[in-house]
């Protein structure tokens, strides 16, 4: 640990006469740090607290507000080994308190709903915990440490990733602008991120597929319609049921990418999700009031390398998945779990040749999420212009998962998450 603590010093100036940032660009402080991150949402927060507990300093930014990322409704599905990580590594036991434990999931088809039972299958179980409220933890554990986090930023400015010094600039929401001068840089900046464009274009590679569909997800007063998530297949789209609290209700149905959300009346989403869901069983779902309407479109995109020079992407600046398989949240947290791990061993005595490890073991996870999101998207939504040969090919496909145990298993496998190691 000597070792790496030596690298962990934090300076910061305030003379911007004495300290001018990379082109000669006055700034009106200096901060040095092992690590700087770009991106203050879950992921980045994570690795922050990850490193802090092995003794390394950060400092993070983000464009958006603290309240900006803490009032965006994402998704809610936690592994249990992510969920207990959130307590373990003391950001907070609060998920144990307002979370929900699932031991499984209801496939629902040709009016019939079937239970994947988690707990009978693999012994594994996931946490209904939205990714609002892990920011929330992770951004208070970061206050409660000490933590240097800025939220609100302008003009950010990455530079000299291939040197052993990059940099980081920005202007922080009192309009005073800053440099960290830093060993690594991570990107952990989402979906449109920043970051992934610094590494050269004739030498990264970008898988993409985007689907014809899209989520029209919605928020309702209403009570609980299932005690767990049900994913629905039926001749008119899929649908999803999901929960927040006991009171409000997170609900999707497939859509039209283009889809005007001020079109839809609450009458008209609740008719659309009664009829997905409708069966001789009688399932019906409870309505109230919806309170939050927006399309989620559906993207499934991959970017190599997810390290470059100083700088490593980490979550959904270097992957996104569609949401059907709730793995974009638990990949983005896997991630940092290796980074954080590569990291301090690069700071310590193996030093810059330690990064290598760290992109073949997340794409490792990344692509088999990348499988299990794809099959499962496949599998449930109805395709544009779909024949009845297509509706009774994907019923056929469903019954191969519920009638056998090694279907059920698969995808128990699947959705609760793999081995760290494996």
């Amino acid at each position: 640990m000597s070792e790496i603590a030596s690298s962990t010093e934090n300076l910061e100036t305030e003379n911007p006469q004495a300290d001018l940032a990379s082109g000669g660009a006055t700034v009106d402080t200096v901060t040095e740090v092992p690590v700087a991150i770009v991106g203050a949402g879950p992921a980045g927060l994570m690795l922050a607290h990850r490193l802090h507990r092995a003794g390394i300093d950060t400092v993070a930014i983000d464009l958006r507000t603290r309240e900006e990322i803490s009032t965006t409704q994402r998704a809610g599905i936690i592994e249990s080994d992510a969920a207990m990580d959130l307590v373990e590594l003391g950001v907070s036991d609060r998920i144990l308190r307002d979370g929900y434990e699932h031991e499984g999931v209801d496939l629902r088809f040709a009016g019939e709903s079937h239970r994947i039972d988690f707990k009978d299958l693999v012994d594994a179980s996931v946490w209904l915990y939205p990714q609002t409220d892990v920011f929330i933890d992770l951004a208070d554990a970061r206050d409660r440490d000490g933590g240097k986090v800025y939220y609100g930023i302008t003009d950010p400015e990455v530079r000299d990733i291939e040197s052993s010094a990059p940099t980081v600039r920005f202007t922080a929401d009192d309009g005073t602008r800053h440099e960290i001068r830093a060993r690594y840089v991570v990107g952990s900046d989402g979906s449109r991120s920043m970051c992934r464009h610094l590494i050269p274009e004739g030498e990264r590679k970008q898988y993409f597929r985007e689907y014809p569909f899209a989520w029209f997800g919605f928020l309702t007063e209403a009570p609980m319609s299932a005690p767990e998530l049900v994913y629905a297949h039926s001749e008119h789209g899929f649908a999803l049921i999901s929960q927040r609290t006991e009171s409000l209700q997170r609900m999707y149905f497939q859509c039209d990418p283009t889809e005007n959300v001020d079109a839809w009346s609450d009458e008209r989403i609740w008719e659309t999700m009664q009829a997905r869901v409708a069966g001789a069983d009688g399932f019906t779902l409870k309505e109230g009031p919806v309170t939050e309407k927006s399309v989620l479109i559906f993207r499934s995109f991959v970017q190599q390398p997810m390290r470059w020079g100083n700088l490593v992407l980490a979550g959904d600046a270097a992957h996104t998945v569609p949401p059907t398989g709730a793995r974009g949240l638990n990949l983005a947290l896997h991630d940092v779990k290796i980074l954080a791990e590569v990291l301090e061993r690069a700071l310590g005595s193996e030093g810059e040749a330690a990064l290598a490890d760290y992109e073949p073991r997340a794409l490792n996870r990344v692509w088999r999420a990348q499988n299990f999101s794809y099959w499962m998207t496949q599998m449930l939504h109805t395709p544009p212009s779909a024949s009845p040969f297509d509706i009774k090919r994907q019923e056929g496909e469903l019954d191969n998962v519920v009638s056998t145990r090694a279907g059920r298993t698969y995808l128990a496998e699947q959705y609760t998450g793999w081995p760290s190691h494996g």
